[in-house]
This record gives structure tokens, sequence and C-alpha cells, in this order.
């Protein structure tokens, strides 16, 4: 392969992952605005929203990436994600991750790029 070739693998691999994690946004968003509507008018789009996902998941997939989601889990200071209020807090708080902004980005040789969080502390 030659160095063009090379160079234009990574460019359509860094522009997929650009559009997963916009597309891993925008249905987050539309996931937020489904829960305002009432139950007989979102089982049609939630419906349409589960397929999206599962076809954007199987298609990354197929690329060899996947999408993390952290949230909810007991944050690490190790995790692959950058907590924007991380200094909030003191280091023997007890944190969570509360919201995800951005997902982790992985690939079979380990990690793409870093995920985007928010914490809360929790009581014990």
């Amino acid at each position: 392969m030659s160095k063009n070739d090379d160079q234009y693998q990574k460019n359509i691999k860094q522009s997929l992952i650009d559009l997963a994690v916009e597309s891993w946004r925008f249905s987050r968003l539309f996931s937020r605005l489904l829960d305002k509507l009432d139950a007989g008018e979102s089982s049609r789009y939630v419906n349409q929203h589960r397929f999206y996902l599962k076809r954007l998941i199987e298609n990354l997939k197929q690329a060899g990436i996947r999408l993390v989601n952290v949230e909810g889990q007991v944050y690490d200071i190790g995790m692959a994600a950058t907590a924007l209020n991380a200094e909030d807090f003191d280091p023997d708080d007890n944190l969570v991750v509360d919201q995800m902004l951005e997902p982790i980005i992985m690939e079979e040789e380990g990690l793409v790029r870093t995920g985007t969080v928010i914490l809360r502390k929790v009581e014990l």
C-alpha cells in the first residue's frame, strides 16, 4: 500500500469515527426528545430509534470500532475519559459518571479516542 493509500484509509476511518460520535450525540438528543412525548405518540419513534442504534452499532462493528458508554459507572482516574468537572470534587469523594458528553471510541487494537464526562458525587 502506498503512502497515499495509507493516508486515505486513515482519513476514511477518522471520518467514520467523527460521524459515529455525532450520530451518538444526535441519538441521545433524540432520546431526550422522545422522553417528552406521551407514550402513544412516542412508541413508533422509539422503535425507529432502536433500529437506528442497532444499525449504527452493527456498521461500526464491521469497521472494528465500538462506542463505550460509562454512564452510571464508578469514576476511576484511569478511565479513558476526561472529566470536565473533576476539579469540583475532593480526591476522597466517591464519584460516578453522571453524563457522557462524548463516548469512548475503541478498536480491537485499543483506545482510539477518549470520552468526555460529567461527574457527580455519591454518598455511601
